[in-house]
């Protein structure tokens, strides 16, 4: 097991209470496996894997429960100088707006180099050399050339690819990739996670795929986590979730997604908005929005029901739910 997260719980103290952002999630990734976390903004993905990586804004963020276990070892245990040692060199994320998350005053070489300079104790010509075989690798063009250009000097989907290369530069085992096709158009998205899986298979690195779009993660992804108001509320192989899912709020993001059969017909959309963190509805969190909903799920909150040896629904009615989607 390359990395198992164990009930995780993080929250935020603001003024005006504490927001339980995630709500013990476990999951767990293998070498080579792929990983897709599924679920609306504000269902606790990108905060997990803040936590993960050891890079949660604290205060207003702790983390009050849970063990994060990479090769063995309690992240959460680390001293900082340890942590810091381990991000970057064995696990690194590639957020999702490359523009704000490149230095501006930087060149693209100077901010790949860095990674050599401070990790492998490189010189800056012999770091600035392995930029270029890097952006090589992550296929930018004329890269000799460009590595002294600055991050607006390049489109949306080349500086997608910058963080790529800067995220692989020191081959880590674990990459956690955050909507890292955000606001790319459909054919930069389908290149940039053909990127990631070619480099995935090369490296044979365990790789986790944040992102709220079902369609990217079709054919890359070997099992799937939805997340919902801070929980997972399903995880299966992927090729299970599509053909039926065991929750509603998982039916629903299936429904939500345009289908060329249906052309001309009105778009489903699930009703409602998600919780607010700082009151989360008893129960069953999703309730308020479920087609479902009996009175027992306003009242108790589900469990993770096993479904079969590898799929887990966090739903009273999941076998109703999953004869329908058959």
């Amino acid at each position: 097991m390359l990395l198992d997260v164990r009930d995780l719980q993080v929250e935020f103290h603001t003024r005006e209470g504490v927001a339980k952002a995630v709500n013990g999630v476990s999951y767990s990734v293998d070498a080579g496996e792929t990983l897709a976390v599924l679920g609306e903004s504000g269902s606790g993905k990108s905060v997990t894997a803040q936590a993960i990586m050891g890079i949660l804004d604290t205060p207003p963020g702790h983390i009050t429960g849970g063990e994060i276990i990479f090769e063995g070892r309690d992240l959460l245990t680390l001293k900082e100088d340890r942590r810091r040692k381990v991000r970057g060199a064995e696990m690194a994320m590639i957020f999702q707006d490359a523009l704000s998350s490149l230095n501006p005053v930087l060149t693209v070489g100077e901010q790949l180099g860095e990674m050599f300079t401070v990790h492998r104790g490189m010189s800056r010509k012999d770091a600035k050399a392995r930029a270029v075989e890097l952006m090589d690798r992550v296929r930018i063009p004329a890269a000799t050339a460009r590595v002294d250009q600055y991050p607006h000097q390049f489109s949306g989907g080349m500086r997608q690819r910058i963080m790529i290369a800067m995220a692989m530069a020191l081959e880590p085992k674990l990459i956690i990739a955050d909507e890292p096709t955000t606001a790319l158009d459909v054919t930069v998205q389908a290149q940039v996670m053909e990127l990631l899986a070619e480099l995935q298979r090369e490296y044979n690195m365990g790789l986790i795929l944040i992102t709220h779009d079902l369609g990217v993660v079709a054919d890359v992804a070997d099992k799937i986590a939805v997340m919902y108001a801070g929980r997972i509320v399903e995880t299966a192989p992927v090729h299970d979730i599509y053909r039926a899912p065991a929750h509603p709020y998982t039916r629903g993001l299936l429904d939500s997604i345009p289908r060329l059969d249906q052309k001309g017909q009105e778009l489903y959309a699930i009703k409602g908005l998600p919780p607010n963190l700082l009151a989360i509805p008893p129960g069953c969190a999703f309730h308020p929005r479920c087609p479902l909903a009996q009175p027992v799920c306003t009242t108790d909150e589900p469990p993770l029901y096993e479904v079969d040896p590898r799929r887990r629904s966090a739903c009273h009615f999941w076998k109703e739910t999953l004869d329908g989607a058959r």
